[in-house]
Parts: C-alpha cells; sequence; structure tokens
C-alpha cells in the first residue's frame, strides 16, 4: 500500500483512535500524544500493517501498548476528585457530568482492566479479541472485563457518591 492509502487511514480512523486513547488516559494531551506516536510507529511499518487482517486493530495495539508503557512509566494516576452529584439523565449538562463520572472512574481501574472495558465497549471486541490484543489468554481477558466491571459499578453506585441516591 501506499503513501496515499495511509492518509486515508488517518483520515478515516484517527478519530477512533483518538477516542480510546483518551478514555485510556482521561487526558486530551496524552490522548493526542498517543494517537500521534501509534500512527509515527503504523507509518514506518504500514507495508506490515496495511498487510494485516485490519489495519486499525494493528494499530490499536500499538495505541493500547503504547498506554501500558505510559501507566508503566507514570505507576500511578493523580488522586482523582471526589464524584459530584448525579445530575437528572434528561439533563444534557448531567450527560456530561455522567460522562466525566464514567472517565473518572475508568482512570481508577488498573490498565489491564481500564483496557478490557474500552476494548470491549467502545470497539465491540469480543474476549478472544480482547485477549490477542492485549497478549494475554481469553480467561484472563475475561476476568480483568469482569474485575473492570464490577470495580466500575461499585464506583459509579449511589452509595459510592456523596449525596447519591438510590
Amino acid at each position: 500500500m501506499s503513501e496515499t492509502d495511509f492518509a486515508a487511514f488517518v483520515r478515516e480512523r484517527s478519530a477512533s483512535l483518538f477516542r480510546t486513547a483518551y478514555v485510556l488516559t482521561g487526558s486530551r494531551d496524552a490522548a493526542d500524544d498517543l494517537v500521534q506516536e501509534a500512527l509515527e510507529r503504523a507509518c514506518r511499518h504500514w507495508r506490515k500493517a496495511s498487510a494485516a487482517d485490519s489495519p486499525e486493530a494493528y494499530v490499536r495495539k500499538i495505541l493500547v501498548n503504547l498506554a501500558n508503557d505510559r501507566w508503566r512509566r507514570l505507576k500511578r494516576l493523580e488522586l482523582v476528585r471526589a464524584v459530584p452529584d448525579r445530575a437528572d439523565p434528561g439533563d444534557a449538562f448531567g450527560r456530561v457530568d455522567s460522562r466525566s463520572q464514567l472517565i473518572q472512574a475508568l482512570l481508577l481501574l488498573p490498565m489491564g482492566q481500564r483496557t478490557a472495558v474500552v476494548l470491549h465497549y467502545f470497539h465491540d471486541m469480543a474476549d478472544t479479541q480482547i485477549a490477542a490484543t492485549l497478549g494475554v489468554s481469553a480467561g484472563t481477558a475475561r476476568s480483568q472485563l469482569s474485575r473492570g466491571l464490577a470495580k466500575l459499578r461499585e464506583a459509579l453506585a449511589p452509595d459510592a457518591v456523596p449525596g447519591g441516591r438510590r
């Protein structure tokens, strides 16, 4: 595939890659950096990436590996502020708060669990695909997903929110 094919790939898939990176990092700047580096690496190996069954999956794996590397370097993320009170789901501003709460709750998850949840729910990947992306067994991928969901439910439960409702 040619340089123009790579440019077309970037135009078509960079927004999706950015959303994944943003959910993994919780930061627009970090997400921009991850996407930029993933695309740069994919460009260097575009012949191999474009020959893969799914070039997007190839680049997404690079992105996930870079996010994991970043996580290891940082070791711990800053503590997140207390989650604000929940708003009415019909309220447009409340939905923004809910998204913000979800991102904050995702940031509290260990990187493996966070990655499994993001790949499953944002990219509709099955546990076998998640396992292949992360380089782990399907059982480990299911376990990471299950544990991540349990922690998200706990973090987003009304009892966990100051002043939350039942």
